[in-house]
């Protein structure tokens, strides 16, 4: 039987990296469908619109989009109504345009995609080009176009049960000299990375994030990416109770 699978993003239908996951999810199967934001939505979360009206657009037989939509609210729409009474068994949210690393993901619409695809029953996975912010804005996909469908299969194929999502991102150097997959945890930053920044019109800011918080674990997602050029995939648990933490304070805490 054959995959059926459901893409999402939040950077919108029509941007570059999802044409690039529609690529990688034919691949993996000729049943692919799109559920994706009309428009951009990074930085959205796991945002759902509760009490707001929502509009699918319809494209063609199997891609629509959700006018003011995130990527969870997409997700819910096709494996609760679209895709009808088959089910997505993977969905794919991405590719974003930059990498989605450390606590950053805590605020990703890409991951929450995945996110909210593992907690409908699927195999979630977010995808991630890198960008070298230090040379240029600008997206080389070439890594993404390259190892994408090859990190998508070993996933798959590693996949037990449904307690996680997974978080892939691809290096920003030439895809020959992607050293490989490396399985790895997020980083963990001395403090949230995400900060104010004024704007040039008087009375308006950002929130941004101008720096990177230092130092950074050798080991994590941060510095395998960018400085060893692995396609880093970290797991992800739905279950975020910290169960050892439960055991030691049950019966502890008293009123």
């Amino acid at each position: 039987m054959s995959l059926r699978i459901l893409i999402t993003n939040d950077d919108g239908v029509d941007a570059p990296g999802l044409a690039i996951m529609a690529d990688i999810a034919r691949g993996l199967s000729d049943d692919v469908w799109i559920v994706a934001p009309d428009g951009n939505q990074s930085g959205a979360g796991h945002r759902l619109s509760f009490g707001h009206e929502l509009t699918i657009n319809r494209r063609d037989s199997k891609t629509f989009t959700i006018i003011n939509g995130s990527p969870a609210d997409c997700v819910v729409a096709g494996m609760t109504h679209l895709l009808g009474s088959k089910l997505a068994d993977i969905v794919l949210s991405g590719v974003n345009a930059g990498q989605n690393l450390g606590d950053i993901v805590n605020c990703s619409g890409t991951a929450a995609g995945a996110r909210e695809g593992a907690m409908q029953g699927a195999i979630g996975i977010a995808m991630s080009q890198g960008i070298d912010y230090e040379v240029s804005r600008d997206v080389d996909w070439s890594n993404a176009r390259t190892h994408g469908l090859a990190a998508a299969q070993a996933i798959i194929a590693a996949a037990q049960g449904r307690g996680h999502y997974y978080n892939v991102n691809f290096p920003f150097c030439n895809p020959a000299a992607t050293k490989g997959i490396a399985v790895v945890p997020l980083q963990r930053f001395s403090r949230s990375p995400f900060r104010y920044f004024p704007s040039v019109n008087a009375g308006k800011f950002f929130v941004a994030i101008p720096e990177t918080p230092q130092p950074l674990d050798r080991g994590a997602d941060f510095e395998r990416l960018r400085r060893d050029g692995y396609v880093t995939v970290t797991p992800l648990m739905l279950q975020q109770t910290d169960l050892d933490l439960v055991e030691r304070l049950n019966g502890t805490l008293t009123l």
